[in-house]
């Protein structure tokens, strides 16, 4: 029953994917803590960019097996847009993550070898198992997107310009895919116990991997080894917890899509803005992505 309501829901209702390139450019001047004001922070972020070389390759590789197997020709073409577009955001935070290790954050070598035999391990499941995994990792993404960009002025402000903007573009680019994991669920390997199982299977192990990076990270900085540095991680993790849960539990409800989640309305203008952006300038030609401006009490769209 649920799954071919959603697939009717996916038929009626296919968001455009846009490929942009990440034009990022990051410098040897571009610190580790770059919030300067909240280091456990960006150590936070800094960790889980060091998971997603490993897991979007993963969440690639399996979108487009399962893509061989749909017939609808909008949730074909959503997936391979969602496979071009997760492609250049794992090269992205690739450059990012080198730039971390060229400081010597060796400690996260061991931890990026233990992520790659696992990634390597969960490509050899069938593929229903990988694809409920894939859905519901977007599910707990959505959640945490939604709430880093309604909160972007408490959690960016005083930040690198340079990361702060690589960072928001990925998470608009997330909402601009919502729909694609659990659309081809749906349409390849229907059924709720899986799909829900999968919601704690893929979001408990990416924030397994997550922690284990920005500890890493932390242990070499010596704030994990200080009660301060302890707490104001806990808090951080509080606060990510809250505001992904709502989609999360969402996610679980039979018959969920993720089109009933609405993101915020800076999205839409982010989207709305690079399109002219790119129609009169460089973007998609090799030209740099204009930055936020991260000292802005609004913060605005940086087009």
């Amino acid at each position: 029953m649920e799954s071919d309501l959603a697939i009717r829901r996916s038929d009626r209702s296919i968001q455009p994917i846009i490929v942009r390139q990440g034009a990022f450019d990051f410098p040897d001047d571009i610190a580790a803590h770059w919030i300067p004001s909240e280091p456990e922070f960006a150590q936070m972020i800094n960790g889980a960019s060091f998971v997603m070389p490993h897991l979007e390759p993963f969440l690639v590789a399996t979108l487009a097996e399962a893509g061989r197997a749909i017939t609808d020709p909008d949730i074909r073409r959503e997936a391979r847009d969602f496979c071009m577009q997760e492609t250049q955001h794992y090269r992205t935070h690739r450059r990012f993550n080198d730039s971390l290790l060229a400081k010597g954050y060796g400690g996260l070598i061991a931890v990026e070898q233990a992520m790659a035999a696992s990634y390597a391990q969960l490509a050899r499941r069938p593929l229903a198992t990988r694809l409920a995994y894939a859905a519901g990792f977007e599910a707990m993404t959505l959640g945490v997107t939604n709430w880093m960009v309604s909160n972007r002025l408490r959690l960016f402000s005083g930040a690198d310009s340079r990361v702060a903007s690589f960072i928001l573009w990925h998470l608009v680019e997330e909402t601009e895919h919502k729909l694609v994991a659990h659309d081809v669920y749906c349409a390849v390997t229907p059924g709720y116990w899986r799909r829900a199982w999968g919601v704690f299977h893929g979001s408990l192990d990416v924030i397994r991997w997550t922690r284990r990076s920005y500890v890493a990270l932390l242990l070499q900085d010596g704030r994990w080894q200080t009660l301060r540095g302890r707490l104001r991680i806990w808090s951080w993790a509080a606060r990510f917890l809250a505001g992904s849960l709502p989609a999360v539990l969402r996610a679980l409800v039979p018959g969920h899509d993720p089109r009933s989640i609405r993101h915020p309305a800076w999205v839409d203008q982010w989207i709305a803005g690079h399109a002219r952006h790119q129609a009169n300038d460089a973007v998609g030609k090799g030209g740099a992505m204009p930055l936020l401006d991260t000292g802005s009490a609004t913060m605005p769209v940086p087009f």
